[in-house]
């Protein structure tokens, strides 16, 4: 069963991904884009107040995490 996914704003969330190894490349919009060297994928986080709990675990999910894995490095 999946884990809880927090309420995090745009910017929380980005410093959640820095942590685990993820670099801002840059910011499209009210997008902050983001990628890290041995991915494939890049991540688009929306720099919003809240982000939407599925946007947030679709992100988790494409970095190659688990929900308790971003939350343990929050």
């Amino acid at each position: 069963m999946s884990s809880v996914v927090p309420v995090l704003s745009g910017r929380e969330v980005v410093r959640v991904f820095r942590a685990l190894g993820w670099e801002a490349v840059r910011q499209t919009g009210s997008h902050i884009i983001m990628v890290k060297d041995e991915e494939l994928a890049t991540l688009s986080v929306p720099d919003h107040r809240e982000v939407a709990k599925g946007t947030l675990r679709s992100l988790i999910r494409t970095a190659g995490l688990t929900v308790d894995e971003f939350v343990a490095a929050k």
